[in-house]
């Protein structure tokens, strides 16, 4: 008798928790939906990283789309570009110290990874026009 007891409070709680999790929730993140007018720095941050991730999504599109046009030798030297510039956009965009711990200027990830989207995109328009040039794959 004890457990149902116990079984039918545990699960009338459990609802309770859920439901209000369902109205609080939302409430909650739409300080971090309102770009426009984040309420802090980590709304902010979060609106940031949003565009950052779909910048992100748009350079593993046109990268992919690019290395299928590619034979074998200039997928390699596509391969060896793209490292060097995410090296390059590391040395730029973030730093690491023991003290403070790891940064991200996310603007400045988006404003280089866009920049290297539009770079990538040029060279599918070249190849779709039939002049891939090698000599930019590894750029």
């Amino acid at each position: 008798m004890k457990t149902n007891i116990l079984k039918h409070s545990v699960r009338k709680t459990s609802l309770a928790l859920l439901t209000s999790a369902a109205f609080v929730i939302p409430m909650l993140s739409w300080g971090a939906e309102n770009c426009d007018n984040p309420n802090n720095d980590f709304d902010g941050l979060y609106c940031l990283t949003k565009v950052y991730l779909q910048a992100d999504k748009e350079l593993n599109n046109s990268y992919n789309k690019l290395s299928k046009q590619l034979n074998k030798k200039q997928k390699s030297t596509l391969k060896r570009g793209q490292l060097a510039w995410i090296r390059e956009r590391d040395d730029r965009c973030s730093y690491h110290d023991d003290e403070n711990g790891f940064f991200v200027n996310m603007g400045c990830a988006t404003r280089t990874t866009t920049s290297r989207v539009n770079f990538l995109n040029e060279r599918v328009r070249e190849c779709n026009a039939g002049s891939c040039r090698d000599s930019r794959l590894g750029e």
